[in-house]
């Protein structure tokens, strides 16, 4: 069981950790929006197909306004952004921005009604956080390092991390289906279709001829399919339920650090000392932050049990 759980945890840290750079591969010649749409609907429909035949109900009326809310915010919201900044961002820098997701989440959870409010430890990992991504973007004088990033592709990005943390925080009291994967596929279907209609709103569509989609833009969509979405989510859900849930959340502090070396090494991606030190202090403040929190292990659900399941989906670059 040991080598099959760490098969499934390193296939996690690489998968996850790659998807950032395919979707920087694949916006350089499809429109963001419209590739996030398309990989979506796709991996959507296998996973709901796949389900379905193995005798899993599809959501109610109920569950699918619950998804509905929950694909528009994670995908829309998060994957979306992410490649639309993607055009103008490193795929390393956007993965280590979206790497303090939980500086989001504690930050949401203390300001909504009834939320629990921060612990001290929490509180100094929030500050440590922000000042590693102040490093990471800010000016150059006081950061350090030649390179300077776009400003709004960085707004969306931190857009992305408060739409997937609210879209996060929403899911845990909605009524979802009892299947994990269930759930996922029906929010990849919801949130392909307001990626789709934002497409189209934007005008990103406007003078594109899919004859012009590069190789590489090809081959970064059908991996972000069926590797990101599937593989990736299916490992996942497998570990869930088979490792201890401390061992499966480590793929939050490794993803970060793959992106950034594979956008080096693949994308030839500036790599500045500034960025190491930012990677450190980022991975080092959300390993604080859920250090102070005590983890829920969700439970199998049990034949007949009204417990309903959180959606699989869990990172943006995923």
């Amino acid at each position: 069981m040991k080598t099959k759980i760490w098969t499934a945890l390193i296939a996690l840290y690489i998968v996850w950790g790659s998807t950032y750079l395919a979707i920087r591969f694949a916006v350089e010649t499809i429109p963001p929006f419209l590739h996030a749409g398309i990989r979506f609907l796709v991996s959507g429909l296998i996973l709901v197909i796949w389900q379905r035949a193995s005798g899993q109900p599809l959501p109610t009326r109920r569950q699918w306004l619950s998804l509905s809310i929950v694909g528009i915010l994670l995908l829309l919201g998060g994957n979306g952004m992410v490649g639309w900044a993607e055009q103008t961002i490193p795929s390393g820098i956007a993965a280590l921005i979206i790497g303090s997701m939980p500086i989001f989440l504690v930050l949401i959870e203390a300001l909504r009604p009834g939320g629990v409010k921060p612990t001290w430890q929490a509180i100094m990992g929030l500050v440590t956080g922000f000042v590693g991504i102040y490093l990471l973007v800010g000016p150059s004088e006081i950061a350090g390092g030649e390179t300077r990033f776009n400003l709004i592709g960085i707004i969306a990005l931190l857009f992305a991390c408060l739409s997937w943390s609210i879209g996060s925080i929403y899911s845990r009291g909605a009524g979802l289906p009892k299947s994990t994967l269930m759930s996922t596929g029906a929010e990849m279907l919801v949130g392909s279709l307001g990626l789709f209609v934002v497409s189209v709103a934007s005008g990103e569509l406007k003078g594109w001829n899919p004859a012009m989609v590069s190789t590489q833009s090809w081959l970064g969509l059908i991996y972000l399919i069926f590797v990101g979405s599937l593989i990736g989510f299916v490992s996942y859900g497998w570990l869930l339920q088979n490792a201890p849930i401390s061992l499966v959340a480590t793929y939050a502090y490794v993803n970060p650090i793959v992106a950034v070396l594979l956008g080096s090494w693949l994308a030839s991606e500036p790599l500045e000392p500034r960025t190491w030190l930012a990677t450190v202090i980022i991975i080092g403040s959300v390993v604080f932050i859920n250090s102070a929190r005590k983890p829920r292990v969700r439970p199998e659900p049990v034949e007949g049990s009204e417990k309903e399941a959180e959606p699989l989906v869990s990172e943006i670059g995923d």
